[in-house]
């Protein structure tokens, strides 16, 4: 290797120790620097020393740039012919990709940049139901009702009955399916129908007793069974007992008034102007969670929405549909009917996600079951009783 440095210029005429003294040999030429590498004084200030290449592979061979490898073979950097002196030293940006060892290209290429994808198209919120069946559905329920509400108070009854029994058999049924639980449905369904008789004509008394004979007669059925599983067997048989056909009963015991009708139709319009309300409100401006573990689709501006449309609708059907109704009571019970109506349809969907279904059942097209429609009248019907015989009593 030569001792000359890499960008120092070269005296004219210079080839190197190997290639002999210059031409004239005839002794130290005056004004000449001393015996050396040619090149001046002012030169040697613009020179670096020259880096020194060990004896390995090119940029380290271990390094994860294959940038200036090794060519198949082995060869190191000391086998490779030496440039001349003249010739310009890439840098390593320079230099080009070479292959691998394995004839493969460098190993950490530069990722390329991602291609531009198109922004999704924004979704329209959905309903999640079939709304022309369930409006239809729901008009044709309210038409049911209406007729036989104000044509014989006793055929009404006999629709709640009905309602009852199917609401027991769509639980029970879902009950047996999902968890394994056997709630005797024949004692259920005879004392439920009778329950929501005896309160039309006994008043709360006969629903009482009526409640604590079909809950022993529940305790007795199971007997004729094999005891494994007796327990939460009564006990959900108990519970649906008091869930479906009791709570029902104090819509019968509204109908015994002079206005029974009317109260009844007070009572259903409020609960179904709050869920209409929580619904279109929510759909529309629904942001914040109301119970995102129990139900995610409910939201808090639903439930504003719930309470507005109730006590409107409150402050309306009391002042001309009940007989001495004023209109503040009306807001009072729309509150308590939008918060009554909002805790049944959390309370079933508690059930339902225990259970793991969307639906209890599949009679009602774009409704689900009896059950889905029950879900906000039960829990409701207790409290508007109760508010308007304080309000207007119970005559």
């Amino acid at each position: 290797m030569d001792d000359t440095s890499w960008g120092a210029p070269r005296q004219a005429g210079y080839r190197g120790p190997a290639d002999g003294p210059p031409a004239h040999q005839g002794g130290p030429v005056p004004g000449a620097a001393p015996a050396g590498p040619a090149y001046d004084a002012h030169d040697a200030q613009r020179t670096r020393p020259m880096p020194v290449v060990p004896d390995a592979p090119a940029h380290g061979g271990n390094q994860d740039d294959d940038r200036g490898a090794a060519q198949p073979g082995g060869a190191s950097f000391r086998d490779t012919p030496r440039q001349p002196h003249h010739a310009p030293q890439p840098w390593p940006h320079d230099t080009p990709q070479t292959p691998s060892f394995h004839g493969t290209a460098s190993q950490n290429p530069e990722p390329m940049p991602d291609a531009p994808q198109p922004a999704p198209a924004p979704q329209k919120k959905s309903a999640g139901r079939d709304l022309g069946a369930a409006i239809g559905v729901g008009l044709g329920l309210g038409a049911v009702i209406v007729v036989s509400l104000f044509v014989v108070k006793a055929v009404f009854v006999g629709v709640i009955a009905i309602a009852v029994v199917v609401g027991l058999w769509e639980l029970t049924s879902r009950l047996d399916e999902r968890k394994g639980i056997k709630a005797p449905l024949v004692p259920l369904a005879v004392g439920g129908a009778a329950m929501v008789i005896a309160g039309y004509v006994r008043g709360a008394e006969g629903a009482w007793v009526a409640m604590a004979l079909t809950a022993l007669a529940v305790l007795v059925w199971r007997m004729t069974e094999p005891p494994e599983g007796y327990l939460k067997d009564v006990t959900a048989g108990v519970f649906a007992a008091f869930y479906v056909p009791f709570l029902a009963t104090f819509v019968a015991m509204m109908l015994t008034a002079d206005d029974g009708p009317r109260r009844v139709l007070t009572f259903l319009v409020l609960t179904v102007v709050s869920d209409t309300g929580a619904y279109a409100v929510g759909w529309r401006f629904g942001r914040h969670k109301l119970a995102p573990r129990i139900s995610p689709g409910k939201t808090r501006e639903g439930l504003l929405g719930a309470v507005a449309f109730a006590m409107v609708a409150g402050a309306l059907c009391m002042q001309f549909l009940i007989d001495d109704g004023v209109w503040w009571q009306g807001l009072l019970l729309g509150l308590a009917v939008a918060a009554t109506a909002t805790l049944g349809d959390l309370g079933e969907s508690m059930i339902k996600r225990d259970l793991g279904i969307k639906d209890m059942g599949t009679l009602l097209p774009g409704h689900g079951g009896i059950m889905d429609r029950l879900d906000s009248l039960l829990p409701t019907a207790p409290v508007a009783w109760l508010l308007l015989v304080l309000f207007v009593g119970s005559a």
